[in-house]
């Protein structure tokens, strides 16, 4: 058993795709569990999640934070283009079918009108803002972009180099992407600009910074203006 174990972390396959495994299966259980359910899963597969990626951490080589000039300008840029892009697509009368708007009758993610108490809503905006700063841009790009990326180019996607680029591998990656997120639209586009800056620094740590910044600057967002149906 001990050695199964030991084989499957030193799996390039699957040190890459289980944690994204891992938080699509809770987040389907979390879609499931309730009003109050939703938060409490949402902090589990956070906290399951980052486990997961500090253990793999030294077979994950790639898996290294990088803030660069360019980092931090595709991380406020791709957050202006999520807040802006659905407003813009509705002044048009396009809509998205993933997108989710503001009169949509899905509950929102919005601790405040659930939780009797100011301090656990505000535990679970924390717990949100954290999760998807920190956790879910080291686990989607080392998926998306080291794994997906590099496997749609060949099997054997170890000996591809990370930023080498293929239109096929390019498109692939991102529509997966998006498709991954509500705002399918805004998510492609997202998945663009992530993988271009791995193109063009020819590393993963560029993206991953710019992920988190982006996360980082749409959790400020939707607190600070209510926009609560982002999340």
């Amino acid at each position: 058993m001990n050695s199964r174990a030991t084989n499957l972390k030193r799996s390039p396959v699957f040190v890459r795709a289980a944690p994204f495994l891992a938080f699509l299966v809770i987040t389907l259980l979390q879609n499931n569990s309730g009003p109050g359910g939703r938060y409490w899963f949402y902090l589990v597969k956070t906290v399951i999640v980052g486990w997961m990626l500090c253990v793999f951490r030294r077979a994950i080589s790639e898996m290294r934070w990088k803030f660069s000039g360019e980092a931090i300008m595709v991380g406020i840029g791709v957050f202006i283009m999520w807040i802006g892009l659905l407003p813009f697509l509705d002044v048009f009368g396009i809509n998205t079918s993933w997108a989710v708007r503001k009169n949509s009758a899905a509950p929102l993610w919005n601790p405040f009108t659930f939780f009797q108490t100011a301090w656990m809503g505000w535990l679970f905006v924390m717990v949100r803002i954290l999760g998807s700063t920190l956790v879910v841009p080291p686990m989607e790009e080392v998926f998306y972009r080291s794994f997906v990326y590099r496997y749609v180019a060949k099997q054997d996607f170890q000996i591809v180099p990370i930023g080498e680029f293929y239109w096929t591998p390019f498109i692939v990656s991102s529509v997966m992407f998006g498709f991954g997120h509500h705002e399918w639209l805004a998510g492609i586009l997202c998945g663009f600009a992530y993988q271009g800056l791995v193109c063009r620094k020819k590393r993963l740590g560029d993206a991953i910074a710019a992920h988190a910044i982006t996360n980082f600057l749409l959790g400020l967002w939707v607190v600070y203006k209510n926009a609560w149906h982002f999340w």
